[in-house]
């Protein structure tokens, strides 16, 4: 099995659509541009538990050595660019397989 990077590449923040739909949150994500996390095949303390399910099934791929997401989608065809669900902010995420096993 090998690892995975997870790299936090940009987080929008789109506060119209925020205002008009959103209840207050006090804290909505925690991550910050250019976080980095390694995958080893279990949820990552304080990882966002919403990215965590969306990012979930291409990370057990990559984990698996699978790659070729959506044919000749990127340049590095064992990894991955995933945004996260949340509608009002947005984090795209850029994950890649470690060369490494574990």
């Amino acid at each position: 099995m090998y690892k995975v990077r997870i790299k936090v590449l940009r987080i929008a923040n789109y506060k119209d659509l925020s205002s008009l739909y959103e209840e207050k949150l006090d804290n909505a994500c925690n991550l910050k541009e250019g976080d980095e996390f390694i995958y080893e095949g279990k949820y990552i303390k304080g990882f966002c538990k919403s990215a965590y399910k969306t990012l979930l099934p291409f990370l057990k791929d990559l984990r698996k050595g699978k790659g070729y997401f959506y044919g000749k989608w990127m340049k590095n065809p064992y990894s991955a660019l995933i945004s996260c669900n949340d509608g009002f902010r947005p984090v795209s995420f850029y994950l890649e397989r470690i060369i490494e096993k574990d």
